[in-house]
Parts: structure tokens; C-alpha cells; sequence
């Protein structure tokens, strides 16, 4: 029983026993070493040895006297694994108990630390061999600091560099404790400080090495040390004369860089274009304007970013101003994607600074005071110059961006690496967001000078036109480019543009031979009149030429080209669907009738997920006819192909019963179903006439294959539902319930639709939903009916009995066994639930107090779980519950059951580290409570009079008792005074939602279960907020926001 003196921690521990557990968990040391270990386990099965070991090792790092030993580990053991447990152990302490030890043994293990780093790192041999070691005891030294300096260790920087003057080896880790400090304290956040890496173990020191250490600290430093270290000492001077020296050259540039980016005022602008100036010039005698710049990579990053105006102060600096802006150029077509995103940034936030400056002065000239008018004037005067000055870099820098201009979204036809046309099976994020911020600079750029980005884009286009240019890249670059800056030049500009560009395109399309020719350009073609909505309204010939030419390409069977023809289609009809129910000039009737008159034809090559879409357009167009005859009699013949098949299918059915069961003819329901919601999406309300003439056979059509899925399922088990017949089967289940709920949902609010739609639903639905087993219960009904009863409200008051007693009990057993199973149902049940307490919640008061209890409990359940739309839909559904039950007769009877409960669950997801997405809901349930205890509103005691001898004054004085006992327990780590000032201030603030939310944040923190964490989801809220922001002035800058992501109804009369 050797291994057991291990957990006794009174006397000094057996290092050597120790050293034989360690080596058992990672399966490492000499047989002997593991023969006590072995001893005691009594088994040499390694599997065996490796738990046993993590049983004991886990127990001593949770012990809190573990700790103690670590000195004596440390100085007993050879084991660098043995060495990482005990500094673990330590860093723990060091974290979460530090403050609270006594002050000798703060010092103790202070001066223990620096003294073995001082001894392995004064010599040479020593230091190499025990790096790794070292390194571990450089971080523990940091995070001792972090708790220690400057307060309570004023000496520590003194003697570092008291210490550094003895040996080129402790001046090197002195060099890395002070990298290690400046990130861990002043720069955290900053990843990429962390990537200049100690060399390898075995090379010897020497003096490149030590610069090297010390140019990678100044990086560090250089963000955070007073402006005066740099600008009024030789640092700058020195640090170009490393500039020519290849060996430093990187990080040297880093360090101008980090130098270049500082926010310094007009103070040291003398200083910063010297420094401009020299590096210049030496990088000119580096890199010559002919040289390769694939290799210059690293050196041409934005060294005048931030300082750009100072550049521009005389003659000689604009020169060479413009020489870097051209390095900058040829740089950036370098054909290596990461070389392009640095100088992509950099473009950007030029442009950026330029494009504000003229639109600054613009926005607000109409609204200025005559005596400011002079002024301006002269403002305006200087901007012009400097317009002047950037006009042949920014020129070319457009033929770049345009040149270069990445896949949108839209574009679903890709060249795949063997040089072949096919459709794209996959999103390139990164791509995406490349072409983000390219269509945000080339937006900026043509908003700077619409004429040159106009001739340029041209001019490319006829090259394409006259086979000079012609490569499927660089028309595609082209026509990316041009769709990107829709919405930038004023319509009359745009419209003169347009025609060009569109008549250019179709004449291409029509004199390009070979099928993948044709695919780009028809690809290209439908990209850019996709993103022209307000040029296609205004033209109606190029708008009817545009939909025919989709037309086109719906019969073009290349992969990919029918799918951007139908979304391109649907994209456009629905910003231009008036322009296709009016008679227009030279026409016999509106376009809609023509198309309903040949729509076989267009669509008979289509797949029936283009069908889908198609439809879908179709409906959009009928949904803008004003005339309920026409619209009716359009409708009648949009869906005559679908209404012919389901007659067939249903008279055959009356026949033969079985026919249904075939999985063609399965497959053809389901596919007239999708048909049928694709167009109730769009129609709304006016999809009436249609659906109530498919609706009762439709539901028994459910009725018989939700049987079919039952008897399967009861005869093959759970497997059974995952055969092909049976998931066909609730695909027709699903569409059902997903084209009544698509209708009820558009369809505006008239409540003889519910009453017409709902009650003949309660048994073939909400019935077989009750009586199916769990594995054949369809989540869309749960949905189905969240949507009923948001959209009619209190109407569905006497119904909701009936969907209570329908789907609680039997989902409550599906869902709450674990977090996993039935996923679907879940969120859906919540959501129904939510809509029940919103509009219903009379019904949630008659229920008894066994159900009630069940309601909670469910919902408490909800807010634990991690899945963050499930969280967020029971905070959602307790704040309507707590509002509803506070303003009822009910208010203290409900309270007194489940205020503490609440209170008590709600601080446990709150600072657990799983639940940060839902800390905005947490905060106002809790701002809710408190508000309500201290508003006199609840009249009888919280707390249990029987077993509570001490009576208080109120409730508010209870709950603050009860609520520093309860966070006191769950954080022993902080002292009974931070508790409760904590609580004091919640209370305090608990008027000011902002103030009462930053109280808690800074609670979470000092905590230390978030200090160490990301804790972007605590601030949230106001993330949305500075989108919000962004958004808007995103909408006040021409084309930024593409017309066909605006969501407000365009005016197409």
C-alpha cells in the first residue's frame, strides 16, 4: 500500500513514489521506477496503471495543502514531468488563492522561484539543457508578478537588470521574462506577440541570438512605453541601422511597424518622416523597383498607415510618398493570397480616410452658416489637392481591385483545378470576406472618381469583346467587379453605364463558341443584372430581354447555370414584380400571362428544386396584381400542373387505397407539397382559394402515412425509422405541416382563416401527435402551433387545454432524459410554450400546481441547457412568465414557490462560463427579481416562517442575506467583504439596466472563472449596438449596402 503515503500530506511526501505515479499516467520511466507503483495496484496492464495513477494525481491537485510540497518536489526530483505537476499545482494557487495565503509564504515561494531561475540560467550548459523548465518557471514568475508587482514588489525591475548585467545567458531570459510580463500585462490580447518562439535547444548562444531576444521584447514594449523613450532617444536611429542587416531585418520592420501605428498627435512629426524618409531609402537600395517582389513580401506591409497626412507636407516627402504607394501596388499583385490580404487592409483604411474627408464635407454643406461658407470653401479648396495628389495612385489601384475583385456569393460556377467549368460545392469563407472588404474599397474608389472607375471597367469589356483580354478570370474579375459597385453612381450615370455593359455582355454570349465559354459568360450576365434592380425597373425591354435570356439558361443543362438562372430570376422578380402584372407600352397583355401561357415548356428541363424556385418567383409576381379576379384566375393557372397530379393521385386513391403507398407516388405528394409552400410563401393570404382546395385530403393524406410511420416503427423498432420508405414518408409529414404553417404564418391577420383552418387539424395532427410513438412525433407540430396561437392570440385561449394535454406530458419525456436526444423538438417546444405565456397565459394560471411545477421545471431545464438558441428561448419564456405573474393575483403565492429556486438557477448559469451567450437575459431576470423584492409588491415573507426563527424587516433585507450566503458558498476564493459589497451595489443599481450589467461583468471577472476566458458574449449587447451604428453609416454611403440586400420595399411603379 505504498502509493496511499502519497495522500498523506502531514510529512514530507515521497518524491520518489511520486515520480513512479507520474511516470505510470504517461507511461513513461524504467521498469523499477514502477514497481512500487505496480506494488500497490497489483496489476502491470499499462491501461490499469494510467487510471490509477490519474486518480491519485487528480486527488492531490484538488488537495489545498498539495501545494506545500511543491518546494520540496522540486528540489528532490530529476522528473521534468514530476516538475510540470508540482508548478501546476502551484500556478493554480498562484491564481486562484495568492492573496489570500500569508504574506511569509507569499515571499517564500517568491524569492524560491527567482532564485532556482537564476541558477539554471547563469550557466550555459545548464540553461540549454533545462529550457523547458525554465520556461515553465518564467511564466510562473509572470504570474506571480501579476499579483505582486508593482504594489508589493517595487524592486523587482531594479533587479532584473541588476541581474541581467551578469551573464549573456540570464541577460537572454531576462529578456524573455520581460517579453512574457509586457504581454501577459500591458498587451494581452495580442496573439500574434506570442509567435517569436526560442531557437532551437542545441544551437549556442551568440551575439545575434541576444539582438534578436531583444528586438522581439522592444516589439513587445513598443505599443505601451512613453512616447518620449522612442521619438527623444537614438532608438529609431539604431533601429534602421538593423534595417539592412538580413539576419534582423524582420524584426526590425516589426518594430518600425508597431512604431508607425502609435497615435502620437502633431508633436513628433518631424521625427516620423525622417524615420519615413530613411527607411525609404533604404529599402530602395533593398529592393530596386525591378526586383522580385514575391520575396519582398515581409517589407512591404504599411509603414505609412497611420501617418499618412504628415507625408504629404512637402514636395520631398510626397515623392517618396508615392514611391512607397507604387511598391505598395506592384506589391499587391503578387500572386500569393496572404501577401494580398496585408495590402488589402492597408488599401482599405486609405481609401477609407480618403473617401471621408470629401464625404464629410459633402453631408452637411446644405446645412452650414453663411459665415462658415469661406471656410468650407478653403476646406474644400485643400481636399481637391489632395485629391489631385492621390489620383494616379488611386487609378491605379482601381485596375487592381478590379483585376483582382473576388468571388461574390451569388456566383455558383467555379473553375475547379484541373481548368474545368463546374458548379461549386462548397462556400470559401475566407474568399467571402476578401470580397467583402475588395467591394467595400472599390465602392469607396468609385465614389472618389465615378468617371475613371466608368472607363476603366469599359474599356476592360471591350478587350473581352474584341478577344485582346478574353480569359474566363478576367471577365469574371470584370463582371465581379461591376456588380459590385451597384448602388454607387447616380442613375443616370448608372443607366448610361448599364446599357453598355448588359449590351456588351449578351453580344459576347452570342458570338463565344464551346459550352464552357458560354457557361462563364451566362454566369457573369446573370451576376451583374442580379445586382441592378432600379436600372431593371426603369428599362423595361432590357427587363423583359433579361428574364428571357434566364429562360435561356433554364434549358442549359451545364452544372450550375439552371441553379443562378432560377435564383437571379427570383432575385429579380422580387424587386421588379409590379413592372410584370402591368400591360406595358407596345404589349397585348401583362408579362405574367405570357409566361403562365408557356410555363411548361420554360421549366420542363428544370430539377424540381428549381421548380420550387421558380414557382416561388411566379407567386411574387401574382401576390403585386391588385385586381383579387386576375390575381385568383393567375393563380388557378400557376398551379394547374400541381392541382392535375394531386386530382390524379387523390382519385386514385379512392380507389385503391394503397396506391398511396408507392414511393413514386410518395416522392410526387412530397414534390407537389414544396411546390405548394413555395408559392404560399410568397402569395400569403392570397394563397386561400388554392389551399382550400387541397387541404382535408392533404389531411388524410397525413392521417394515413403518420399510421404507416406508426406500424413501422411498432414492427422493426427504432432502426425502422431511419429506413428510406419511412423518412419518405415524414418528409410528407413535415411539408404538410410546414406549407399550413408557411400560410397561417404570411397570411394576414383575419380570424375566420383560424377558425376555418385550425379545429379540423386538432385530431389529425395534435392527436397523432399524442398517440405516436416518440420516434414517429413530427417537431413541426409543436411549431405549427407556436405559430397558431402568436398569430390569433387570445382567440386560441379555449384551445390551448387541448395542445397542453396533446404534447407536454409525452414531449417532456422525450426531451428532458438528456441534452441530445431530439434535438428538433427542443427548441420548438419552448417556442410553443413562450407563445402559450405571451398571449395565452390565463390558460398557464388554471393549470394545477403539479403542472405549474412541471412548467418550471421544464424551463429551468431549457436555461441550463448549452445549446444557446434552446437558453435563450427559456430566459425568454421566465421573463414573460415573471412579468405576467407579477401584474395577476397570483403574484405572491407564485413567488414565494419559485423566487429562490429562480434566483439560485439563474446566478448558476450566470457564472458558470457555458451559459455567456445568454449573460444579457440573465442580467434583466435578475434586474427583474430585485426590482420586484424591493418594489413592495410581494406582501407575504419569502422565506419559510416555520423553519427561519429570525423575522426581517422585508423581503429585500432577506434576499440580500440569502444572496451573499449563496455566493459566498460558491466562491470561497473571495472574502466575505467583496461578496458583499457585491450584493450591495446589485441592489444599488438595480434601477440602471447599464450600470446594474457592468456591476455584474466586473463581478464575473474578479471572480476569476472569466478572467482567463473570452468573454465576448458578455458584451453583446453592445456589440449589436456598434453594428447598428456601422449599418447606418454604411446606408448614408452610395452602393456600400448593394440595392438588393435593402430589405425596405423598393417603388417599382
Amino acid at each position: 500500500m505504498d502509493a496511499e503515503k502519497l495522500r498523506d500530506l502531514s510529512q514530507p511526501m515521497d518524491v520518489a513514489l511520486l515520480d513512479a505515479t507520474v511516470a505510470a499516467f504517461y507511461g513513461t520511466g524504467s521498469k523499477e521506477q514502477r514497481l512500487p507503483f505496480l506494488d500497490y495496484f497489483g496489476s502491470p496492464v499499462i491501461k490499469k496503471q494510467r487510471t490509477a495513477a490519474d486518480h491519485i494525481l487528480r486527488d492531490l491537485q484538488t488537495n489545498p495543502d498539495m501545494w506545500l510540497q511543491v518546494v520540496h518536489i522540486l528540489s528532490s526530483t530529476q522528473s521534468l514531468n514530476t516538475k510540470f505537476f508540482a508548478l501546476q499545482v502551484l500556478e493554480g494557487v498562484i491564481k486562484y488563492r495568492w492573496n489570500a495565503l500569508p504574506v511569509e509564504q507569499r515571499d517564500g515561494m517568491k524569492n524560491y522561484i527567482s532564485e532556482v531561475i537564476v541558477k539554471l540560467s547563469s550557466d550555459e550548459i545548464s540553461f540549454r539543457r533545462e529550457r523547458l523548465y525554465v520556461n515553465k518557471l518564467n511564466i510562473i514568475l509572470v504570474q506571480i508578478l501579476k499579483h505582486e508587482w508593482p504594489a508589493r514588489w517595487r524592486s523587482f525591475i531594479p533587479d532584473l537588470v541588476a541581474a541581467a548585467k551578469t551573464s549573456e545567458t540570464i541577460c537572454e531570459n531576462c529578456m524573455a521574462i520581460l517579453k512574457l510580463l509586457s504581454e501577459e500585462v500591458f498587451d494581452f490580447s495580442r496573439g500574434e506577440m506570442t509567435q517569436q518562439k526560442i531557437k532551437e535547444l542545441k544551437q549556442s548562444l551568440n551575439r545575434a541570438e541576444l539582438i534578436r531576444a531583444t528586438l522581439a521584447t522592444l516589439h513587445a514594449f513598443l505599443s505601451w512605453i512613453p512616447l518620449g523613450y522612442i521619438f527623444e532617444s537614438p532608438l529609431l536611429e539604431r533601429l534602421l541601422n538593423f534595417f539592412h542587416v538580413p539576419a534582423y531585418r524582420n524584426l526590425t520592420l516589426q518594430c518600425l511597424t508597431e512604431v508607425a501605428a502609435l497615435s502620437f498627435g502633431d508633436f513628433y512629426n518631424a521625427e516620423y518622416v525622417k524615420m519615413y524618409a530613411i527607411f525609404m531609402v533604404q529599402l530602395q537600395n533593398i529592393l530596386p523597383s525591378n526586383t522580385n517582389f514575391v520575396e519582398a513580401y515581409a517589407n512591404g506591409t504599411s509603414e505609412e498607415q497611420a501617418h499618412i497626412r504628415v507625408l504629404e507636407s512637402s514636395q520631398e516627402n510626397i515623392n517618396l510618398l508615392l514611391v512607397g504607394l507604387e511598391y505598395l501596388i506592384n506589391i499587391s499583385y503578387v500572386d500569393d493570397t496572404e501577401v494580398f490580404k496585408v495590402c488589402l487592409d492597408y488599401w482599405n483604411s486609405l481609401v477609407l480616410e480618403l473617401f471621408e474627408a470629401h464625404h464629410n464635407l459633402d453631408t452637411p454643406a446644405g446645412n452650414m452658416m453663411p459665415m462658415l461658407s469661406g471656410m468650407v470653401e478653403g476646406l474644400g479648396s485643400q481636399l481637391m489637392q489632395r485629391r489631385q495628389l492621390y489620383a494616379a495612385p488611386m487609378s491605379k489601384l482601381r485596375q487592381l481591385m478590379i483585376c483582382r475583385m473576388a468571388k461574390p456569393e451569388e456566383v455558383l460556377i467555379v473553375e475547379d483545378e484541373n481548368g474545368n467549368i463546374v458548379r461549386e460545392t462548397m462556400k470559401d469563407n475566407d474568399v467571402l470576406v476578401q470580397y467583402k472588404i475588395m467591394r467595400e474599397t472599390l465602392i469607396y474608389l468609385a465614389n472618389l472618381d465615378h468617371e475613371d472607375t466608368e472607363k476603366q471597367m469599359l474599356r476592360k469589356l471591350s478587350k473581352q469583346l474584341n478577344g485582346e483580354d478574353w480569359t474566363w478570370n478576367n471577365l469574371n474579375t470584370l463582371c465581379w467587379a461591376i456588380g459590385s459597385i451597384s448602388g454607387s453612381m447616380g442613375e443616370e450615370q448608372e443607366n448610361r453605364f448599364l446599357v453598355m455593359v448588359i449590351r456588351d455582355l449578351l453580344n459576347l454570349c452570342e458570338v463565344t463558341k464551346g459550352k464552357d465559354n458560354k457557361a462563364v459568360i451566362a454566369s457573369n450576365i446573370m451576376y451583374v443584372v442580379g445586382q441592378y434592380p432600379r436600372f431593371l425597373r426603369a428599362h423595361w425591354k432590357f427587363l423583359k430581354t433579361v428574364v428571357n435570356k434566364l429562360f435561356e439558361f433554364m434549358h442549359e443543362t451545364h452544372p450550375g447555370v439552371q441553379d443562378m438562372a432560377c435564383d437571379t430570376f427570383l432575385k429579380i422578380v422580387q424587386k421588379c414584380k409590379r413592372k410584370f402584372v402591368l400591360v406595358q407600352v407596345g404589349e397585348n397583355e401583362p408579362f405574367v400571362s405570357e409566361l403562365l401561357t408557356t410555363l411548361p415548356a420554360t421549366i420542363a428541363d428544370l430539377e424540381p428544386h428549381q421548380i420550387h424556385s421558380f414557382y416561388e418567383s411566379v407567386g411574387n409576381m401574382i401576390q403585386a396584381e391588385p385586381d383579387p379576379d386576375k390575381r385568383t384566375e393567375y393563380l388557378r393557372r400557376l398551379m394547374e400542373l400541381p392541382n392535375q397530379k394531386w386530382a390524379e393521385i387523390i382519385g386514385q386513391a379512392h380507389q385503391n387505397v394503397d396506391f398511396l403507398k408507392d414511393p413514386d407516388v410518395i416522392r410526387a405528394v412530397l414534390n407537389i407539397l414544396q411546390t405548394n409552400t413555395c408559392v404560399a410563401s410568397s402569395l400569403g393570404t392570397y394563397f386561400l382559394t388554392q389551399i382550400t382546395l387541397i387541404f382535408l385530403d392533404m389531411l388524410n393524406v397525413y392521417r394515413m402515412y403518420s399510421e404507416l410511420i406508426s406500424t413501422s416503427i411498432a414492427q422493426g423498432g427504432p432502426y425502422a425509422s431511419r429506413t428510406s420508405i419511412v423518412k419518405l414518408l415524414r418528409s410528407v409529414k413535415r411539408e404538410t405541416l410546414k406549407l399550413i404553417e408557411t400560410f397561417l404564418d404570411k397570411a394576414e391577420d383575419q380570424p375566420h382563416i383560424g377558425k376555418q383552418f385550425v379545429p379540423p387539424m386538432m385530431d389529425p395532427v395534435l392527436g397523432d401527435y399524442a398517440r405516436n410513438l416518440p420516434d414517429a412525433r413530427e417537431s413541426e407540430v409543436l411549431s405549427l402551433f407556436a405559430t397558431i396561437i402568436n398569430k390569433y392570440k387570445g382567440a386560441m385561449l379555449e384551445d390551448v387545454p387541448k395542445i397542453f394535454e396533446a404534447v407536454f406530458q409525452c414531449t417532456l419525456e422525450m426531451i428532458t432524459k438528456n441534452f441530445e436526444d431530439y434535438p428538433e423538438h427542443r427548441l420548438k417546444f419552448f417556442s410553443l410554450l413562450r407563445a402559450i405565456a405571451t398571449h395565452c397565459f390565463p390558460a398557464l394560471i388554471r393549470l394545477s400546481s403539479e403542472q405549474l411545477k412541471l412548467v418550471m421545471d421544464s424551463i429551468i431545464w431549457a436555461f441550463r441547457h448549452t445549446e444557446r438558441n434552446i437558453a435563450e428561448t427559456g430566459l425568454n419564456l421566465l421573463l414573460e412568465m415573471l412579468k405576467n405573474f407579477q401584474s395577476s393575483e397570483f403574484c405572491n403565492q407564485f413567488f414565494r414557490t419559485y423566487f429562490l429556486t429562480i434566483e439560485q438557477e439563474i446566478f448558476a448559469v450566470l457564472t458558470d462560463t457555458f451559459h455567456k451567450p445568454g449573460f444579457k437575459l440573465h442580467v434583466l431576470v435578475l434586474q427583474h427579481l430585485f426590482c420586484l423584492v424591493e418594489s413592495g409588491r410581494l406582501t407575504e415573507p419569502l422565506w419559510d416562517v416555520a423553519t427561519v426563527p429570525y423575522p426581517y424587516p422585508n423581503n429585500g433585507m432577506f434576499i440580500q442575506e440569502y444572496t451573499i450566503k449563496l455566493l459566498s458558498t460558491s466562491f470561497p476564493n473571495m472574502t466575505a467583504a467583496e461578496v458583499t459589497q457585491f450584493v450591495k451595489g446589485l441592489f444599488e443599481s438595480r434601477a440602471d439596466l447599464p450600470l446594474f450589467k457592468n456591476h455584474i461583468r466586473d463581478f464575473l471577472v474578479q471572480s476569476k472563472e472569466f478572467s482567463a476566458q473570452d468573454n465576448k458574449d458578455l458584451y453583446a449587447e453592445e456589440a449589436a449596438a456598434q453594428r447598428e451604428r456601422e449599418r447606418q453609416r454604411m446606408l448614408s454611403i452610395p452602393g456600400l449596402i448593394a440595392p438588393n440586400e435593402i430589405q425596405d420595399e423598393m417603388v417599382d411603379s
